[in-house]
């Protein structure tokens, strides 16, 4: 557990000084608690032999109220200043999560569910601010006390004092005792609570899927599942911790049992003062919280332990696709060239892309068909490196693509995959999402090749439109229209299309199609479609058929020969003719 707080050394270091100055207030703090039972006692030995003057009294509690002034002046500071630092020190190491989180590639988040992430950035986080921050006063605060306290009564009352301590021996194998068990019941609730979050982020996103198929019992069956196992989770640590506190307050008990026993004996022989016996009882129950303290030191240690843990998994994890030693920077354009080319995902067994050559001049429109499942999207995705090639190499403009930098690479290309992306903002925030600083007379422009434009008028606010959490207010056709508009912004050097006007009718894709290539001319551009109409104008149609190029040209040579391409033609030409006829008979 310890080695994992060596991560926030450099946290500790930077924020040294908060952490100093709070342990400063803190000493003040706790100079001020131990001195006020010695007044108390004063008081108390005056009043006890029936001193009449007042004034000597008077200035004890004057001296009180003081004394109890500064302690709340150096409470307030001590929690300003470490408080402060734990709260930024939370601050940055979660920013520090989303950096990496972005970093991350395709084999991170198939295997780690999105409510879990959010549980190591939430509760994860609240436990590491816990442990950098109450931990700290806790302990400290309960050696301070504890020190100065047994000094003083060893210094005043050594024998009584050997009674009354005997029963915190078995404080301390409590505390040794509960310590590893907290840890083991705290990382069971913070999975349950991962669990819980991943299965209502579920549930919530395919909401619509549920309702439409009537399925709200299965849901909130399966939601109740996990909700009853992180309630179990939460009570096996509950009881453990809920143990501890009436434990320690037995022993409480028993110290106070003990100081009237004895203590009250030494009154009545005359060995110790009333006041003395008023002052050790302050003292005393002083000593209570230091032992409730380690407990507590113990807890939140144990909770950070197991949330660092947690965290630094992620921090500790580096992106499978990153840059290579040789990588250089400098700006990524020109041919793309495929050479003998093969992919197999990570999981799998059987290749998705074979040997795949290809030559993609610059400037040039390439479309690509194939039946669901043949290697389009995958070979797309290993362009801009989104997926890493096993086998065979790409290069582009002259460079293998492991000797371009990563962001220098991926600069140059823009995607609009079929199934779009929309944050919850507005239509044109979305739109100048790449490009912030766009006018709205650019953002206007990207808008008229997509015809998104025309949608304009139904919008309650036009541009300033927010259109909830994923485009939920747009239609399928409008967020991939967006989606274009967005990526069109950009142009940049290769624009991939990924079947990504597949909601938008024939007649309003021609029209995007026509203004997308007068705007995008001397650019690459690439178009995976299921339509011949969207590809019948492009330099180069591949045919592909699992995982290789089954077939290439142009519309006109693939439709003069036999093939999966002449076949869609067909088929499609019919279901156009089909869709004639009954507008006519209408």
């Amino acid at each position: 557990m310890i080695k994992e707080y060596a991560s926030l050394k450099p946290y500790l270091k930077k924020y040294a000084l908060r952490y100093f100055l709070g342990i400063i207030c803190l000493a003040i703090t706790n100079g001020g608690v131990i001195y006020i039972p010695q007044l108390l006692k004063r008081a108390i030995d005056l009043i006890s032999r029936g001193e009449t003057d007042q004034t000597q009294i008077g200035r004890i509690m004057l001296l009180m109220v003081g004394v109890a002034f500064v302690v709340a002046l150096s409470r307030l500071g001590w929690r300003h200043f470490v408080h402060g630092a734990s709260r930024r020190i939370e601050a940055e190491l979660r920013g520090r999560l989303f950096d990496r989180l972005v970093t991350l590639d395709r084999s991170f988040y198939s295997s780690t569910k999105t409510g879990d992430i959010m549980a190591r950035a939430t509760n994860d986080m609240n436990a590491v601010r816990m442990a950098t921050g109450m931990t700290l006063i806790a302990f400290l605060d309960g050696l301070f006390m504890t020190l100065f306290i047994l000094i003083i009564l060893f210094g005043n009352y050594p024998r009584l004092t050997w009674i009354l301590i005997t029963p915190l021996p078995l404080v301390t194998l409590l505390i040794l005792r509960f310590g590893p068990m907290l840890g083991k019941r705290f990382k069971a609730v913070q999975s349950g609570f991962s669990d819980i979050s991943d299965r209502a982020q579920e549930n919530l996103s395919g909401l619509r899927l549920i309702q439409t198929y009537r399925r709200e019992e299965y849901a909130m069956s399966r939601f109740s599942e996990v909700n009853e196992n992180y309630r179990k989770a939460n009570l096996a640590l509950v009881r453990i911790w809920g143990l501890f506190h009436p434990l320690i307050m037995f022993f409480a008990g028993v110290i106070t049992f003990l100081l009237i026993l004895f203590g009250g004996k030494q009154v009545l022989l005359g060995n110790i003062t009333p006041g003395d016996f008023v002052a050790i009882m302050s003292y005393m129950g002083m000593l209570i919280w230091p032992m409730m303290g380690v407990g507590m030191v113990v807890n939140w240690l144990q909770r950070g332990g197991v949330a660092l843990e947690r965290i630094n998994a992620i921090l500790d994890r580096e992106a499978d696709i990153r840059d290579y030693p040789e990588a250089e920077a400098g700006r990524a354009t020109g041919d793309l060239v495929l050479d003998h080319l093969n992919y197999t995902y990570p999981d799998g067994e059987v290749p998705v892309l074979k040997d795949i050559d290809l030559t993609i001049k610059k400037g040039m429109t390439l479309g690509i068909l194939g039946p669901t499942g043949s290697g389009k999207t995958t070979l797309i995705k290993l362009l801009p490196r989104l997926l890493e090639s096993d086998r065979g190499k790409i290069s582009f403009g002259g460079r293998e693509l492991h000797r371009i930098e990563l962001e220098e690479l991926r600069s140059a290309f823009s995607l609009v995959p079929q199934t779009t992306f929309l944050f919850s903002d507005t239509v044109r925030n979305n739109i100048a999402f790449g490009k912030p600083d766009a006018t709205q007379e650019e953002v206007e422009q990207a808008a008229r090749i997509s015809t998104i434009d025309r949608d304009m008028e139904n919008f309650p606010q036009g541009y300033e439109t927010v259109v909830g959490e994923k485009g939920v207010t747009l239609s399928g056709g409008q967020k991939q229209r967006t989606a274009l508009s967005r990526a069109l912004m950009l142009d940049r050097e290769v624009m991939i299309l990924d079947d990504s006007l597949s909601a938008v009718d024939t007649k309003t894709e021609e029209f995007i199609l026509n203004h997308f290539r007068e705007s995008r001319k001397g650019k690459t551009n690439i178009i995976v479609s299921h339509r011949y109409t969207t590809l019948q104008k492009a330099d180069l149609i591949l045919v592909m058929e699992e995982g290789r190029i089954a077939d290439r040209g142009t519309h006109e040579e693939l439709i003069g020969r036999d093939g999966f391409y002449r076949e869609i033609y067909d088929l499609q030409r019919l279901e156009e003719a089909e869709s004639r006829e009954v507008r006519d008979e209408q």
